[in-house]
């Protein structure tokens, strides 16, 4: 028998109270039962979000989300500045380029964060251009940009709106929607949220709303003014994952027990002591500036495959932790510490690494990460 561990950063761990929850006979999504518990979800996906607007739930993974924030706000031939600091920035371009839409990269070296600067510079330059797409934790790097930062700058352009992937940043670390003026924040269901893949969250601001107005692009099922309509009265345009909004009524139950600095204070925590613990090791990070508290990005050592540790850590020790894409393939390897993880999570991750790496003839001393993880832990 082996004992299998999700250290991925998503799909992440599921609490089991959030599993009973799921496996309760399952709802109509037309039913009154279903409204007022959709009704109650929606409330608290706002305090979630910090924002007062109307939070939209959606089938669909984040990708879904991503791909509603480009189509119900531009149109063909408009201008989009697009953060490209990794896979999802490069993401962001995709979408951006399928659509019509005119896009000014600001190209960043994988492990870096964007310089704000840039940012307005660019808008400086050129005030046609109508939303900025950036993450708020780009995964495949495990680096996260200075939203907030960023957001001052946006807002004070009132025809540019401002468009965060918080889907590994949300539940993480502190994003505060309202107060710092994020117009859109996207968010799913498999990372912090502690769920099954499946849903997506989309909170937007007044001033999105109003470039919504005037978008042409083609839309149907990612039709949030449609959406909004609905949802406003508690139900869903069209059928609702019914198992996994009972699912996320208890996730929101467990967050606002734990309480979002709480929340923000553990993912700090544990971010720390695994870091710690892989330069304990003899390794070095990934990221040359600004990590992310939601994973870990580390650079397999010389002449050591990277993709070797990843798949060594699921097959030999049943570990599911991430490799590195695209041109880090090989070269790193990811561990993330989000959602539903603690202080022993942490643990397991390094000792498996040290011994992934004692096998592969890596000159670790065993301990030698455990033991720094367990002292920041500790001190805890």
């Amino acid at each position: 028998m082996q004992k299998r561990y999700l250290l991925a950063p998503g799909p992440t761990p599921i609490p089991p109270e959030v599993l009973g929850a799921m496996a309760l006979p399952i709802l109509h999504h037309r039913a009154p039962e279903f409204a007022k518990l959709f009704g109650s979800v929606r409330e608290e996906l706002k305090w979630l979000f910090q924002t007062k607007n109307d939070v939209l739930v959606l089938v669909s993974t984040g990708t879904g989300a991503m791909e509603a924030s480009v189509t119900n706000i531009l149109s063909p031939g408009d201008k989009a500045l697009v953060v490209n600091g990794g896979k999802f920035g490069e993401r962001w371009m995709k979408i951006c380029q399928a659509y019509g839409v005119k896009v000014e990269e600001l190209k960043v070296e994988w492990g870096y964060a964007v310089d704000p600067a840039r940012i307005d510079a660019a808008l400086k330059n050129d005030p046609s251009i109508k939303a900025v797409y950036i993450q708020a934790s780009e995964t495949s790097t495990g680096v996260a940009h200075n939203t907030r930062a960023i957001a001052e700058i946006v807002r004070k352009h009132d025809d540019t709106i401002l468009v965060v992937d918080a889907i590994t940043g949300l539940g993480v670390f502190d994003l505060r929607t309202d107060e710092w003026g994020l117009d859109i924040v996207i968010a799913g269901s498999q990372k912090a949220l502690m769920l099954p893949p499946g849903l997506a969250f989309m909170s937007l601001s007044e001033k999105a709303w109003r470039l919504a107005e005037k978008a042409k692009n083609q839309r149907f099922y990612f039709n949030l003014k449609k959406e909004r309509e609905n949802q406003q009265k508690n139900q869903t345009a069209y059928t609702a994952a019914v198992s996994l909004i009972v699912g996320l009524k208890e996730v929101l139950r467990i967050l606002k027990e734990e309480g979002l600095e709480k929340v923000f204070s553990r993912h700090r925590l544990l971010a720390d002591a695994t870091r710690k613990s892989m330069l304990g090791m003899g390794l070095s990070l990934f990221p040359k500036e600004s990590p992310s508290d939601a994973l870990t990005a580390v650079n397999a050592p010389e002449g050591f495959d990277g993709q070797a540790i990843y798949k060594t850590l699921r097959e030999k020790y049943g570990i599911t932790a991430a490799g590195g894409q695209d041109h880090l393939k090989g070269k790193i390897f990811r561990i993330a510490h989000l959602g539903y993880t603690d202080t022993f999570d942490v643990i397991i991750a390094a000792s498996a690494v040290e011994m992934v790496l004692k096998g592969m003839g890596y000159p670790v001393k065993l301990g030698s990460g455990v033991g720094m993880a367990q002292e920041i832990l500790m001190k805890s």
